[in-house]
C-alpha cells in the first residue's frame, strides 16, 4: 500500500510518500516541500498547489492520503490558506476515488513518538529512525508530512470519503500491533 502524507500550507506544503509492505514495513518513496511565493496572488498560488497535487498523484499513485486536520489558529490568513490547500487536496483525491484520512497534530505526535506532547525535534528523530533515513536533514513541513503518513499506517484514520483503491477494511499488521499496544496500555493504567 502507498500512503501520501500532506502537511497543508499555502506558502509551504509538506508532502511525503511511503510504501507499506504486507508485513507492515515502511519505506520512504519521496519527500518534498511544495512552495509558493507569498508575494503572488492567492488564485495563482492555489493553481500552483493544484498542479503540484496532480503531479504527485500521477507520479506516485497513492492508495490513501493522510492529511493534517485543520484547526482554527490565531492567524486567520494562515488558517484560510491551509484550509484552501486542504480543500484542493480533498477534491483531487475524491476525483480519483482515493480515500483521505484526517489526523490531529497530537495524534500524529503520539503515533510517531509515543507522546502527544513531543516537540518537532523529537518527532523528526523518530521519523528518520522509523524510515531508516540516518541523519538526513528534513524541513519541518517535510517531516510533518512523513509523520502523517506513518501515523496513518499505524493508527488508521477518520476517513472523509473517497474510494478505497487498494485498501481493505482489515487492519494492517502495523495497525493490529498499535491496537494491541493501546489495549495493553489501557489495561495497565486501569490496574494501577
Amino acid at each position: 500500500m502507498r500512503i501520501l502524507g500532506v502537511d497543508p500550507g499555502l506558502t509551504r506544503c509538506g508532502v511525503g510518500v511511503i510504501d507499506v509492505s504486507p508485513a507492515g514495513a515502511l519505506t520512504l518513496v519521496h519527500v518534498e516541500v511544495v512552495q509558493t511565493p507569498s508575494s503572488s496572488e492567492a488564485p495563482t498560488r492555489l493553481l500552483s498547489m493544484r498542479e503540484a497535487f496532480v503531479r504527485l498523484f500521477d507520479t506516485f499513485e497513492p492508495d490513501r492520503v493522510a492529511l493534517e486536520r485543520v484547526f482554527a489558529q490565531q492567524n486567520l490568513r494562515s488558517v484560510m490558506g491551509t484550509a484552501q490547500v486542504s480543500g484542493l487536496l480533498l477534491a483531487e483525491a475524491a476525483g480519483r476515488k482515493i480515500g483521505v484520512d484526517l489526523h490531529t497534530p497530537t495524534e500524529v505526535k503520539a503515533a510517531v513518538s509515543g507522546s502527544g506532547r513531543a516537540n518537532k525535534a523529537q518527532v523528526a528523530v523518530m521519523v528518520r529512525r522509523i524510515l531508516m533515513m540516518g541523519n538526513e536533514s528534513l524541513l519541518p513541513d517535510a517531516t510533518d508530512a512523513l509523520a502523517l503518513a506513518i501515523c496513518n499506517v499505524w493508527r488508521g484514520g477518520a476517513g472523509v470519503g473517497g474510494g478505497s483503491r487498494g485498501v481493505t477494511s482489515q487492519l494492517t499488521p502495523a495497525q493490529r500491533r498499535w491496537r494491541d499496544a493501546e489495549s495493553l496500555a489501557r489495561r495497565n493504567r486501569s490496574a494501577h
